[in-house]
């Protein structure tokens, strides 16, 4: 069967190029022609042919020097997204459980999806009286804490688009009721470090502060919130709320590979 042909199954070229750089991961260093050859089961003609490919695609590279082949920078981009993908959410929800028992308030992880963003998960503090946030909930930009956040720092088509469908609602506070308004609003967000909201300007007696929590790229990645009833959840500077819901975004940052100077996406 041709190297190039392909099917119902797949296409087989594709396989044997996966192959070869499984040999060179499972090889744990960086690796002659002949021994990737031995290792992915073909000879070295055939493995340099498919070598020249992947160097080309940026998913090998050859030391000049030693003639070496190793992992090149797209492969090495493709296992940082796929960990952070991977860890961001099951990091998160230990963060937010631990957020939680610091400040004794709902805490709340958001991401952002092709609508917004949205709760995947929120943890109850143990009180009495307590604000429920229902998983998948998805938040506004302009009237949610973390949908503030995520708009303060994540710029494309599909924000500025939310932005302006909900400038057309009547429903907004009188300070928000032009672009130039909530431009103003985000670049305080960003100095701040943080959004603090009340009543959500929707849901009465409700307080809400989220901060951003920044990957490996230095772009935003998820948010970060708790979640209280008003008169009894202080949303001051330096206050305990919001010093463990920035400190912990921080933290849960870092953790992330977030190496500092944040930037839009």
């Amino acid at each position: 069967m041709s190297d190039e042909m392909d099917g119902k199954h797949g296409v087989q070229s594709l396989e044997i190029g996966m192959g070869i750089l499984r040999a060179i991961v499972n090889g744990q260093r960086s690796m002659m022609l002949k021994d990737i050859a031995v290792a992915a089961e073909m000879p070295p003609s055939k493995a340099h042919r498919y070598l020249v490919s992947l160097i080309r695609a940026g998913f090998v590279e050859q030391d000049p020097i030693t003639s070496r082949y190793d992992l090149g920078p797209s492969a090495l981009n493709v296992g940082l997204v796929a960990i952070d993908r991977l860890d961001r959410v099951r990091l998160g929800l230990t963060a937010i459980a631990q957020l939680r028992d610091q400040i004794n308030e709902t805490t709340a992880l958001a991401v952002w999806s092709d609508t917004g963003p949205v709760i995947v998960r929120w943890e109850r503090p143990r009180r009495p009286i307590t604000v429920n946030v229902v998983t998948g909930t998805a938040l506004a930009l302009l009237t949610s804490a973390s949908g503030r956040v995520f708009a303060a720092w994540l710029a494309n088509d599909a924000v500025d688009r939310q932005i302006a469908k909900e400038l057309k609602k009547p429903d907004l506070p009188p300070s928000l009721k032009t672009r130039a308004d909530v431009d103003r609003l985000l670049a305080q967000v960003r100095a701040d470090g943080y959004a603090a909201i009340s009543d959500y300007y929707l849901v009465n007696g409700v307080e809400a502060v989220a901060a951003p929590v920044f990957n490996f790229r230095n772009e935003i990645t998820m948010s970060m919130l708790a979640v209280g009833v008003k008169g009894m959840f202080d949303m001051s500077p330096g206050s305990k709320v919001v010093t463990g819901v920035t400190q912990a975004a921080a933290e849960l940052s870092t953790r992330l590979g977030y190496t500092g100077g944040e930037k839009k996406a």
